[in-house]
C-alpha cells in the first residue's frame, strides 16, 4: 500500500497537488519571495530546498531532475546560473517561512517564503573558541618566555672573552687618557705657578 505524504493535501488529487507544488516552486525561483497560505508554503519548503540541493551539484542529470518537476527551461536556467552559486557555501535552510497573520477574506493564515541568498556566516562553536582562546594564550606566552630567555644567555660570557674585552677598554683608555691628561697637566701647573 503506498504511503501518503506527510501534511494536508492540496489541490484535487496527488497530480494536482504535484504541479501546484511545482509552479509554487518556479514562482519562488523566479521572484526569489512568496506570499502564500502557510500550509502551502510547509509544502512547498521540502520540495524547493531539494530542486535548490540538485542545482547546487550543476550536473546535466541533476539539470534533468529538475526539468522533470519544473517545465519551464527559462526558470531551470536562473536556478542553475544565479540562484546556485549564491547559496554554494549553505549546506541547507535554503528558505525562510515568516508568517503574516490572516487572510481578510477567509481567514486562512499567511505566510511568505523567500529564498536566503545572503552569504553564510561560519559560527564558531564555544570549545572551539575556546581551544583557540588558549592556544592564543599558549603562544604569547611562549614568545615572551623566549624574550624573558634571550637576555640571560646574552648576559653569560665566557671568563676569557670578558679579560680581552676589559684590554681592550683599557687600551682604548689609555691612549685617549693621554691627550687629556696632557691638556690638564699643563692647566693645573700653571695655576700652581700662579699662586
Amino acid at each position: 500500500m503506498p504511503k501518503p505524504t506527510k501534511g494536508p493535501r492540496l489541490g484535487g488529487g496527488p497530480a494536482h497537488e504535484r504541479l501546484l507544488l511545482a509552479n509554487l516552486a518556479a514562482a519562488l525561483f523566479t521572484h526569489k519571495s512568496i506570499k502564500t497560505t502557510e500550509t502551502k508554503a510547509k509544502r512547498l519548503r521540502p520540495i524547493a530546498e531539494r530542486l535548490i540541493t540538485f542545482a547546487k551539484r550543476g550536473d546535466l542529470h541533476a539539470r534533468r531532475r529538475v526539468l522533470g518537476v519544473i517545465g519551464d527551461k527559462g526558470v531551470v536556467h536562473e536556478l542553475f546560473t544565479e540562484i546556485a552559486p549564491l547559496v554554494a557555501e549553505r549546506e541547507g535552510g535554503y528558505t525562510r517561512i515568516t508568517k503574516l497573520g490572516f487572510r481578510k477574506g477567509d481567514n486562512a493564515p499567511m505566510a511568505q517564503i523567500e529564498l536566503v541568498l545572503e552569504p553564510v556566516q561560519k559560527k564558531v562553536s564555544k570549545s572551539k573558541a575556546s581551544a583557540a582562546a588558549t592556544s592564543a594564550t599558549a603562544d604569547q606566552q611562549a614568545e615572551e618566555a623566549k624574550v624573558d630567555e634571550a637576555p640571560v644567555e646574552e648576559a653569560v660570557v665566557d671568563p676569557t672573552e670578558a679579560a680581552e674585552a676589559d684590554a681592550a677598554a683599557a687600551d682604548v683608555a689609555t691612549t685617549e687618557a693621554p691627550e687629556a691628561g696632557d691638556e690638564a697637566v699643563e692647566a693645573e701647573p700653571a695655576k700652581d705657578e700662579t699662586k
